[in-house]
Parts: structure tokens; sequence; C-alpha cells
């Protein structure tokens, strides 16, 4: 028996996946997911551990030592070499890595991914396989001897996955913790079949104890993600408005999650219902959306300007919603979600627009002598204004614009849609503001000559800096 019960070479042993890649170390991310959606129903080929030609050998020696009355003799043959063929087979997948004290538990969870899938998928279906042949016709008990040959080295395994899934935690593991899930879950028809019957109950039980600590792991972890993200104290500070690493950190981490939708669904199910799963899943991402707005209008606060407080907020927010809306997770969040929050987008470049332009809209308004703005020639032909406050108030004009010019081209938004739509919004209004005083105080002074060559010059100095298409991300064209 010991002659021919050899360690299996790892490149044997992937070759009976339906897909080989699925069996790298490095790919443990597409095991868990897809065996959490369809993959155990896919076909593994059952390794050869014996040579099928001395199978029926070692089938008559069995038969004849139990019929001479040496059942413990055949027990003990078998399950010293077959477990010690198992346990070399381990080795050579990488096995001594999950015992290096050493080694942090986290760092090896792609070596345990990649065991655990080979060993249950492919080394103990043979090992079973195998186990039936040589005492088929038997009376032999073949459940008892199958755990004592392979229980060692199951729960070895399983005591490492359930080390990691009761670590101390950080969120950056989470996908980690969803990977393990993903194969147990995954692994769950053929640890029942597998480990069937009363002697194999125990690994049984701690496959299913290490699923459930699994679950309740990625559970916990996502609360403590959501904690997190809301009481997030990065002193980092965009001076320009741009977006904050932490933004871009937080909306990463979540579209990953929606690379786990199947596994998290079913983490979620509670029931047979896929809407009530699904509901869950997005109450879930919507809290930590949520908190990570909280946390978000904290970070603006530490602007004194207020107009850039919110160019700062419409940045970030709009990243939200637009990386939400190109992935997976606009399908669980919703359009209701997305369209509540690209108003809330549009509300701070409205604010953005209020407030950074208010003084300038104030100086282009000429107050008459009743109390009201001027709006046409004959609403101010009677009022007395007098040429030196009409020029006081243009050179005050010019000075905020240069001002307001000058400091807003240190400005960023990244996103040139949205940089465009803004410069042509204010354009918009301020150039017909603009524009309509020139042409009122024209008539009243008679110097339209020398007010159409100032508003030209003015109306191409504001084409260039709010409507230009420029791919610089700054607010503001600062060559202007």
């Amino acid at each position: 028996m010991s002659t021919y019960s050899k360690a299996s070479e790892p490149t044997h042993l992937f070759d009976c996946f339906p897909n080989p890649l699925l069996a790298s170390e490095g790919n443990s991310r597409a095991v868990g997911e897809q065996l959490s959606k369809s993959f155990e129903s896919a076909t593994y080929r059952t390794p050869t551990l014996i040579p099928p030609r001395i199978l029926p050998l070692l089938h008559d020696i069995a038969h004849q030592l139990v019929q001479d009355g040496n059942q413990q003799l055949c027990y003990r043959i078998y399950r010293d070499a077959r477990s010690s063929a198992l346990e070399l087979s381990l080795q050579k997948l990488g096995i001594e890595k999950l015992t290096k004290r050493s080694m942090q538990p986290w760092l090896a969870s792609g070596t345990w991914n990649q065991i655990m899938h080979v060993t249950v998928k492919v080394l103990l279906a043979g090992e079973r396989k195998i186990c039936n042949q040589i005492f088929d016709g038997i009376t032999f008990n073949k459940d008892q001897c199958f755990a004592e040959v392979t229980g060692s080295s199951v729960m070895t395994l399983l005591s490492f996955g359930d080390v990691i899934a009761k670590s101390k935690r950080s969120h950056e593991n989470l996908f980690v913790l969803l990977e393990m899930y993903g194969l147990m879950h995954g692994l769950r028809s053929e640890v029942e079949v597998t480990f069937q019957g009363k002697f194999c109950s125990g690994m049984r039980e701690a496959a299913l104890s290490l699923t459930k600590s699994l679950a309740q792991a990625v559970q916990e972890t996502l609360v403590d993600f959501e904690v997190a993200v809301e009481k997030n104290n990065s002193k980092t500070t965009v001076q320009n408005g741009n977006l904050h690493p932490f933004t871009i950190e937080v909306i990463n981490y979540v579209k990953g999650l929606f690379d786990y939708q199947s596994t998290l669904k079913i983490l979620f199910q509670q029931s047979e219902s896929d809407s009530e799963t699904e509901s869950e899943l997005a109450t879930v991402i919507m809290k930590v959306m949520q908190a990570f707005q909280n946390n978000l209008n904290g970070k603006a606060k530490q602007y004194k300007d207020p107009a850039l407080y919110h160019i700062f907020l419409m940045n970030n927010l709009h990243y939200m919603v637009t990386s939400v809306s190109k992935s997976e997770s606009k399908d669980i969040l919703g359009g209701d979600w997305i369209q509540r929050h690209r108003k809330i987008v549009q509300q701070n470049a409205n604010q953005y627009k209020r407030v950074a332009w208010a003084k300038i809209f104030q100086t282009l308004s000429i107050q008459v002598s009743g109390g009201n703005s001027s709006s046409s020639p004959c609403d101010v032909s009677k009022t007395g204004v007098s040429r030196t406050m009409i020029k006081e108030r243009f050179k005050s004009f010019n000075i905020q614009f240069e001002e307001l010019h000058s400091k807003q081209s240190q400005w960023t938004i990244p996103d040139q849609e949205l940089r465009d739509e803004l410069r042509l919004a204010v354009a918009e209004i301020l150039l017909p503001a603009y524009m309509s005083s020139l042409a009122v105080l024209g008539i009243l002074f008679n110097v339209r000559r020398t007010l159409t060559s100032t508003s030209n010059t003015h109306k191409k100095n504001w084409i260039n800096c709010w409507v230009s298409s420029s791919k610089d991300t700054k607010l503001v064209n600062r060559s202007s």
C-alpha cells in the first residue's frame, strides 16, 4: 500500500480543475466569488492517487486481511499510508506556510484559499473514491477509515481559517474575509458529501462553524468600516478644492465591495426573497455612503472661503455620484439615490455661484435714487448719477474681478464636463449683467465708444476664462 501511496504534484491536482486559473493562489478572489455563484456545479476531474491497475490488487489484499480477522492491521496499514501521502501532498501545496509562527494569518490567506479549494474539491474527492473502491463489498467501516486518514489535515486547515476569522480585524482585510467566505460557501455541497457519516461529523461541523464565523466577521467589519468612515480625522487638506484622497479611498472600497456582490447577497440572505436580500445590501452600502457624506461635510468646514467650501463638496460628491452610476452599484443603490445626490451636487454648484459672485453682481447693479437697480436707459436718465460714481463703480468691478480671477485660477475642478458646465453657467449670468450695465451707461453719458471698447475687452476676457473647453483642471484659465 505504501509503495503506491505517493504525494501528488500540485500541477497534477490543478489539471483536475475545470479552469486551471481558479487553482492559482493569485486568483483566490475569483475562486471565492465564482464558487459563491454557481461554480460548484462545474465538473472537477477526480485525480489518480493510485494507479488504476493496482486498485483491484489492493482490494483483494484488503478483502483477504479482513476475512482472516486482521481488520485492525488492514485499517492501520491503509490509514498510515494514505494519511502520509495526503500530508505530503499538502506540503507540496505550501501548507507549511500556514503553520509558521512568523507568518501573519492575513498574509497567508491566499495560500489557505488555494489549499482549501484543492483539498476539498480534488484531493479529498480522490481519497474518498479510492477508499470506496478498495473496500468495496468488504465488511469494513470505510467512513471511520476515511475520517482517520483525512481528519488531522482537514482540521489543521479549518483551524487556520478560524484564526483568521477571529483575528483582530481592520477594514482593509474585509476582502480577504469575503474571499474566504465565498470559498467556504461554495464548498458546502462537497463538505456535506465528502464528510458524510458520524465519524466525519467533527470536520463537517467545523467547516460549518468556520463559514458562520466568516459571515459574522464580514458583517462586523462592515459596521466597523462605516464607523471609521464617519470618524475619519485625516489632517490632509486639499487647498484647491480638488478630490480628497479619502474620497477616492472610500469610493474605491465601495466599488470593490460590488466585485463581491453575489457573495454579499448570500451572506445577507435572511429569506428566500431576492428583493429583501438586495434591500439589506443596499442599506449597508447607503449607511457607508451617508457616513462618508457626513465626514466630507466636516472636512469642507476647513475652508474659510464659502465659495471654495462649495467647490470642494461639489467635486467630491460629483465623483461619488459618477463613480456609482458607472459601476454595478447603481443597480443596488437605485436611480432615485443617484438622482437625489446629483441634485445635491447641483445645489453646491448654485451656492458657489451665489456666494462667489454676489459682490460683483452688487457692484454691477447701479442703484437709482429710488433705491431700484437700473435695467434700462429710461430708468436711470433722471437719477442724477455722477460720472465719478460710475467710474468708481467700474473701477471697483475691475479690481474685484481680477482678485476673483487670481484666486479662483488656483481652484480645481477635475471633471472636464462639470468644469465646463460651471464656467458656462457663470458666464451666462455675468456677461449679460455686465453688457446691460455698459449699454445703459453708454446711452446716459454718451460714452458709447469708450464703453463699447471696454466691453469688448472684458467680454473676450470672460469668454477665455469661463467658457474655455481647455483640459486644464483649474476653474479659470490662469493665462487669461
